[in-house]
C-alpha cells in the first residue's frame, strides 16, 4: 500500500483510507459481523485510515470501528466527527463548545482510545463561529483528546477563519469523477498545507456499475430518493458509466479502479475513503493505487462527464452552502 501525508503537518496514511458509514447510515441494514471481519481484512493489504462519525447510528459506527481495529488502533489513523443533531425525525446542527466537549468524551469512550486522531467539524454550524470551534478543539488537543482539528463540507472563508485559530489539517468534502464542484477549494487547502479527504469517490456505488434503478433500493437506503438515481438523470448517468466502463477495460481495470485512480491522480494531497461491505470490492478498491492514467485517460473521462453527473448530489436542501 501506498502512503500519503494528509497536510503539512499531519498523519502519514494509506493512499487509500476506509469510509465505515454504510453499516448504519444511508445503505440499508447490515451484517455486524461481516463488517467487523471487513475492517480487520482491511488492514491486512495496508489500509491504515478509518473514517466514521456521530451520526452514523449516534454512535453505534464509532463503537463497531472501535470493536473491529482493537487489535491494531495504535497503528492506524481514525477520524471521526461532531455537529450533526436529530431531534423528532428532523437533522440540525451544533458545534457549540459544550456540545463539542460532550460528543468528543461519547467518542473516545465508543472507539476505546485516549485520543482522537483526526476531529471534524461534520458541518459548518452557521450559528458558532468557527473561530469558536476551532478554539475548542484546541483546547482538546492540549488536552491530549485529539490529534489534530478537521474540516468537512468547509468553504474558503471558512477554513482560513479556523486556521488562524487551529492549523486545518484535513478538509474532507465529496469528491469523484460525478462531483467535482468542490476542485476550486483545493487552491486554498493547497495553499495552506491542508490535506484532502475524499468522501463518496465512487459515487455511492454508481461508479460501480453495480447499480438498479432507485425503486429497487430498499426503504432506508437513500439512493431511493437520490437525484443521480431519478428517472432522466438514471439513465443519463448509466450510459456515462458504461462508457468510463469501455475506457477501463481498455486499461484491464474496473470502473471502480479507474474512477479512484483519476482522484489519486488529482494530487499526492488527496486520498479518497471508499467504503463497502463486500471483501471483493474491497481488493479491488485497494488494487486502485495500482493504476497509473495516462493524460489521455484523464481526459476521456473528462469527455465523458465535462460537468460530473446529472442531477444534484443530494435531494432537498442537503447540499452544505460554501462559504
Amino acid at each position: 500500500m501506498q502512503k500519503r501525508k494528509l497536510g503539512k503537518n499531519g498523519p502519514e496514511v494509506s493512499a487509500i483510507g476506509y469510509g465505515a458509514m454504510g453499516f448504519h447510515l444511508a445503505y440499508g441494514a447490515s451484517d455486524a459481523q461481516a463488517g467487523l471481519d471487513l475492517i480487520k481484512r482491511a488492514y491486512d493489504p495496508g489500509v491504515t485510515f478509518f473514517d466514521t462519525a456521530e451520526l452514523y447510528g449516534w454512535g453505534e459506527n464509532e463503537k463497531f470501528i472501535g470493536e473491529a481495529v482493537k487489535g491494531f488502533h495504535d497503528d492506524i489513523v481514525i477520524a471521526t466527527k461532531f455537529g450533526f443533531t436529530l431531534d423528532n425525525g428532523n437533522y440540525g446542527v451544533n458545534s457549540r463548545p459544550a456540545h463539542i466537549r460532550e460528543v468528543t468524551e461519547n467518542s473516545l469512550r465508543y472507539l476505546g482510545v485516549e485520543q482522537i486522531d483526526i476531529l471534524y467539524q461534520h458541518r459548518v454550524d452557521p450559528n458558532v463561529p468557527i473561530e469558536d470551534v476551532a478554539g475548542t478543539v484546541k483546547d482538546l488537543i492540549v488536552e491530549g483528546k485529539v490529534k489534530y482539528l478537521g474540516l468537512s463540507e468547509a468553504g474558503p472563508q471558512t477554513i482560513r477563519k479556523a486556521h488562524t485559530v487551529q492549523p486545518v489539517t484535513v478538509l474532507q468534502t465529496e469528491y469523484s469523477v460525478f462531483e467535482r464542484d468542490v476542485e476550486p477549494v483545493l487552491a486554498t487547502t493547497r495553499e495552506l498545507g491542508i490535506g484532502f479527504v475524499a468522501y463518496s469517490p465512487l459515487g455511492r456505488g454508481f461508479l460501480t456499475g453495480a447499480v438498479k434503478p432507485a425503486a429497487g433500493y430498499e426503504e432506508t437506503d437513500m439512493r431511493r430518493v437520490d437525484p443521480r438515481w431519478q428517472p432522466g438523470n438514471f439513465e443519463k448517468n448509466l450510459e456515462a458509466v458504461h462508457e468510463l466502463g469501455a475506457l477501463a477495460q481498455s486499461r484491464d481495470i474496473t470502473v471502480s479502479q479507474l474512477a479512484l485512480a483519476r482522484l489519486l491522480a488529482r494530487g499526492d494531497d488527496i486520498v479518497p475513503i471508499p467504503g463497502t461491505r463486500r471483501i471483493e470490492r474491497l481488493e479491488e478498491n485497494v488494487a486502485a493505487v495500482n493504476t497509473a492514467l495516462s493524460t489521455e485517460d484523464l481526459a476521456r473521462i473528462r469527455d465523458i462527464l465535462p460537468d460530473g453527473a446529472f442531477g444534484a448530489r443530494y435531494a432537498g436542501n442537503m447540499v452544505p452552502n460554501w462559504i
